[in-house]
């Protein structure tokens, strides 16, 4: 029997959720939730549980403590109804390159049931939301980059699924593809009212959607819009370059009564009035100063203000 959706649930509840391997948390009492109609990025570098995040919510990992709703449905216990409302596209390709853009969709609306004229109207929907009725019974493998992804999209989305996760949607993919990509992803967002929830580890991604999640080790770091992000940092990201750079961050603590961070042999500060400071700071340690940068906060920024380093993938044993 099919289990009832209220429109009114989040696509994505999550709530104090753990995942170990082995000895390894690789999610941490993680809790968030995610509203209809966005499209919400989980950032953060590889190794910090976005893939074990990502695997829970399309039902392919079992829950090992906590609770997890996609659509309103118990991922423990309505694993078959939740693989109905959504659509998975992995950060390996899942297409056959073998067989056709045709023969690919066509697989895919089978397993689900889509069939006679309720498949023939998706496929035109869909053909031409992405620009693939040209190559309609081409092989996979004489497709670019990018076309490839637009196919795995038309798969995923024969079914008509509430809910789409991307693991890494841009892996592989050269500039334009990437482009090409997004444009896509905005048009079912503003035409279907789709939600759509993607992993990366790349800032200029994840500063496109919605709403951001910023993931390290295994818990939720921050998580609102991009802008609100970068404003919560406030002025200007100041980064000083010297010779005595440890020395030089001890002392512009004590002058300026400021936080500093030492990072890549590099002084940081933030600031709020950055031209102004930059001018005391030079008149403080004229000597001492080898080059200085001042910048709006960027994610990255946001980043190193949480975690207090770079965002970089970790070497890890086991999958995220």
């Amino acid at each position: 029997m099919s289990t009832s959706i209220q429109a009114n649930t989040p696509a994505i509840l999550v709530e104090d959720l753990e995942y170990r391997y082995g000895d390894r948390l690789a999610l941490d009492s993680l809790s968030l939730q995610v509203d209809r109609g966005q499209i919400f990025s989980f950032l953060g570098p590889n190794g910090c549980g976005k893939t074990t995040l990502f695997r829970i919510l399309s039902t392919l990992l079992p829950i090992q403590k906590g609770n997890v709703q996609v659509c309103g449905l118990d991922v423990r216990v309505d694993v078959a109804e939740i693989r109905k409302n959504i659509g998975v596209i992995f950060q390996a390709p899942s297409i056959d390159k073998k067989l056709s853009v045709k023969e690919n969709v066509r697989l895919q609306a089978a397993l689900y049931r889509v069939c006679g004229d309720e498949l023939a109207r998706r496929e035109s929907f869909l053909l031409e939301r992405f620009g693939l009725a040209d190559r309609w019974n081409d092989r996979v493998e004489s497709l670019s980059g990018g076309l490839r992804r637009r196919c795995e999209l038309a798969k995923c989305l024969i079914h008509s699924p509430k809910l789409l996760l991307l693991d890494e949607p841009s892996t592989g993919l050269d500039p334009g593809a990437r482009i090409d990509l997004w444009n896509s992803l905005k048009e079912l967002r503003d035409a279907n009212g789709a939600t759509i929830i993607l992993t990366t580890h790349l800032l200029e991604e994840a500063d496109k959607s919605d709403r951001i999640a910023i993931m390290d080790s295994g818990k939720l770091i921050a998580s609102d819009t991009p802008d609100t992000l970068r404003g919560s940092l406030g002025g200007n990201c100041v980064t000083i370059e010297s010779a005595f750079a440890e020395t030089l961050s001890l002392r512009i603590r004590e002058r300026f009564q400021l936080t500093t961070t030492m990072l890549d042999g590099a002084v940081r500060v933030q600031v709020p009035q950055g031209p102004q400071w930059v001018n005391e700071l030079l008149q403080a340690f004229p000597d001492e100063i080898r080059s200085v940068t001042l910048a709006k906060p960027s994610l990255e920024d946001v980043f190193i203000a949480k975690t207090g380093h770079r965002m970089r993938a970790k070497s890890e044993s086991r999958p995220e």
